[in-house]
């Protein structure tokens, strides 16, 4: 298995690749996506340095930043248009976790 653009592919012909987008919306997404799974990382790290690591609160950064990379490998598969409103919703998100 190898890695393009931080998603591992295995190569087959059945494998989705990503001609289908331009190199800037594809790259906007993922580097959106990549910001949210950073933070939600951050977070958890500090969570579990807590003198009294919460629980839940740990499971529902876990969650999210599953979501975001489950999201990120969607663009194996996204058309331009799917790949702008990816990167649109990621940096609103972004936008939203850095505020609280």
């Amino acid at each position: 298995m190898i890695k393009i653009k931080g998603v591992a592919v295995s190569g087959t012909p059945d494998e989705p690749d990503f001609s289908d987008l331009e190199d800037g919306e594809e790259q906007a997404a993922e580097e959106a996506i990549q910001e949210v799974v950073n933070w939600y990382s951050t977070q958890l790290l500090e969570e579990r340095r807590a003198p009294v690591a919460d629980d839940e609160q740990i499971k529902e950064l876990k969650a999210g930043r599953e979501a975001a990379l489950a999201d990120g490998a969607q663009l194996a598969t996204a058309d331009p248009e799917e790949a702008d409103r990816i990167a649109a919703v990621y940096a609103a998100r972004l936008k939203e976790l850095k505020e609280t």
